[in-house]
């Protein structure tokens, strides 16, 4: 494939961001439809390095952007045009750039429901309530879809309990905060991982569990997923979650759907292409 002056620049902007694997899925998906374009990875050193990414938008030279943590918040505040789920998330991890305008979406929730329906088919995310460990980036766009999905109930468990508490008063009377209690979180049907680095978490807590998803993916199998799947419960890993994302934020770029090209084959082979 030939890449001309022409073509369009996406990227994904986060800091860190050198880990991501959004431009292996996102590169072999412009290869395989034969665009003339190029997805990068951006790393602005601070908020006003980001607004440069923007004024640089505004000004054609980037045709869209997806949006990872720190500044996801700043996404949402920059966008000229925002969808409602990113306005209920109070973040957007996806921006377009039209016309001098910016667009912004949030993609995060609907990945994470088409992990679960991809690798756990079988469960019924309305038949209990769901356990949230950690109250960062994520969980704001992650709560609000598990709710638009059914979910009855979910429950806050952080380190910092006052975080916790803020993120549920942004949601209705179904988002709680656990407490000392042991039965705040014993009837959950689905935990969750959201906290970043190595955690351990004890499944005999949450004894009604019958699935257990984890946002990293880097390593594929966390020490969480072994937990889980010891516990004979079913396993999300967060690659679900990472790919689930990447087509509508394709689509949302590019004005276009992604090819038929299935994108955890892709970073699978990339990783296994990574090993010593």
């Amino acid at each position: 494939m030939t890449i001309t002056a022409a073509a369009l620049l996406a990227g994904v902007v986060g800091r860190p961001v050198a880990h991501s694997l959004s431009p292996v899925i996102h590169n072999a998906w412009i290869e395989a439809a034969g665009m003339d374009a190029v997805y990068a990875a951006f790393a602005p050193p601070d908020e006003a390095a980001f607004d440069l990414l923007i004024q640089a938008g505004r000004a054609g030279m980037i045709h869209g952007l997806n949006v990872t943590a720190p500044f996801k918040g700043q996404a949402l505040a920059c966008a000229d045009e925002a969808s409602d789920t990113a306005r209920t998330c109070g973040s957007a991890n996806v921006l377009a750039f039209r016309d001098g305008r910016v667009r912004a979406d949030s993609t995060d929730g609907e990945g994470l429901l088409k992990a679960l329906a991809e690798q756990a088919p079988d469960f019924d995310l309305t038949a209990g309530p769901v356990l949230f460990l950690g109250a960062g980036g994520a969980a704001r766009a992650s709560v609000a879809a598990l709710l638009a999905g059914g979910a009855p109930d979910v429950v806050i468990l952080n380190r910092t309990r006052e975080r916790a508490q803020a993120l549920a008063e942004t949601f209705d009377a179904r988002v709680r905060v656990a407490g000392e209690n042991p039965d705040d979180i014993a009837g959950a049907r689905l935990v969750i991982n959201a906290v970043a680095g190595p955690m351990a978490f004890d499944f005999g807590r949450t004894p009604e569990a019958v699935a257990a998803l984890d946002m990293t993916y880097k390593p594929l199998e966390t020490p969480f997923l072994t937990a889980a799947r010891e516990r004979g419960l079913t396993g999300v890993d967060g690659l679900g979650m990472l790919t689930g994302q990447a087509g509508p934020s394709f689509a949302f770029i590019f004005d276009r759907p992604p090819p038929d090209l299935d994108p955890r084959a892709v970073v699978l082979a990339h990783l296994q292409g990574l090993e010593p």
